[in-house]
């Protein structure tokens, strides 16, 4: 059994803790991954209040980095040694994964949520020897060591640095690949992006990767509006003091081609839908609590609108996260001006500086 350190959500909405854990050795089909860093996502906190109920006590982190110290006996593509960002989970065998989209795999909540492996076990257990909830997108990554799978563990090259590339597994892959791997707008096309954090800023990148010519980010805060035109986009919206869908038809009084929804609030949704020109099309990516409900008009969607639901920016990692590589090495998806590092042992800052709006994407950084 290997030993690592790990933040810890026993109680719900409460700060994390910091314990020493037990990690089983891989299975046949599993690696074992000495995390170098992590992400800290939206879909973290969610959990941790509950808003999908994953079993409590449980190891959250999602958006890991490492290298792979171990191997199962039926892992073929991967060795000890090398460098790996981790990324969602499916089962590779369904229908949904054979069509080649993962994404929509029909275990994909189970494997991704259910805080075990399918099976029911888990390999993390307290300082006491009792097994508690992981597998969280089958990684866990909030700890010094995780187990993964082949599946979810994508190969990178040593001249990336991992300590950044964590995000690329889930948040940054999101809005990038809401925009071209779904939206997919032709060049010259028009987005409007609403909430510029990690999700809407890497969406904004992507629309000026694939030749948008009119890209608005709306948002509340105005620091965040400045970098969003640093990083690409061509108008923003002050929602504080502006009427959001007023501001976008001053500049495109007929609509916007695509819009993207980033923040989970039910009343953005409902201007994400508004501002669209006809026909339009809305890609929804904010990570909403269960059960969240919005209003919208029906009748806006007779002359062609279109409403389409965006999991992991509907994307292979195994192709998307090298894609979005060659994009930051080109300088053309600059996220390393996103990010902001805490230690693992400030996670709950972390959090508490990323619900706030003082940082955009923290990053955790784990000492071995």
């Amino acid at each position: 059994m290997k030993q690592a350190y790990a933040a810890i959500s026993r109680e719900k909405s409460k700060p994390l803790v910091l314990e020493c854990i037990g990690i089983d050795e891989p299975r046949a089909d599993e690696i074992l991954v000495r995390i170098v860093a992590s992400g800290v996502c939206h879909t973290d906190m969610v959990v941790r209040d509950q808003g999908y109920e994953v079993p409590l006590p449980l190891v959250l982190g999602h958006e890991g980095s490492g290298i792979v110290e171990a191997v199962g006996r039926d892992v073929k593509g991967l060795v000890q040694g090398d460098h790996v960002a981790l990324s969602y989970s499916y089962c590779g065998k369904c229908d949904k994964c054979e069509a080649g989209t993962p994404y929509y795999c029909v275990d994909f909540y189970e494997r991704n949520f259910k805080g075990s492996r399918m099976d029911g076990t888990c390999p993390l257990h307290d300082s006491h020897g009792i097994q508690i909830s992981g597998c969280f997108f089958e990684q866990s990554s909030f700890a010094t060591y995780a187990i993964a799978t082949e599946r979810n563990a994508v190969k990178i090259p040593k001249d990336v640095p991992l300590e950044l590339i964590g995000p690329l597994g889930c948040g940054l892959q999101t809005g990038a690949g809401a925009v071209l791997n779904c939206l997919k707008p032709k060049k010259g096309s028009s987005i409007a992006i609403f909430g510029a954090g990690a999700v809407g800023l890497a969406a904004a990148m992507a629309a000026k990767i694939a030749g948008c010519s009119t890209i608005i980010v709306v948002d509340l805060n105005a620091e965040r509006l400045e970098l969003a035109i640093e990083l690409g986009a061509t108008h923003t919206v002050n929602a504080r003091e502006q009427d959001s869908v007023k501001a976008i038809k001053a500049i495109l009084p007929n609509g916007v081609d695509f819009s993207l929804e980033c923040t989970s609030s039910p009343k953005v949704f409902r201007q994400a839908i508004d501002c669209l020109g006809i026909p339009g099309t809305c890609g929804l990516v904010g990570s909403s609590p269960l059960g969240t409900e919005a209003s919208i008009d029906i009748g806006s969607f007779l002359f062609g609108r279109t409403l389409v639901g965006v999991v992991e920016g509907q994307s292979i990692p195994a192709d998307f996260i090298p894609e979005l590589i060659e994009h930051w090495k080109a300088g053309r998806f600059p996220f390393d001006k996103l990010v902001h590092f805490y230690e693992l042992d400030k996670i709950n800052e972390a959090m508490a500086d990323s619900e706030s709006g003082k940082v955009i994407k923290p990053i955790l950084r784990m000492k071995h």
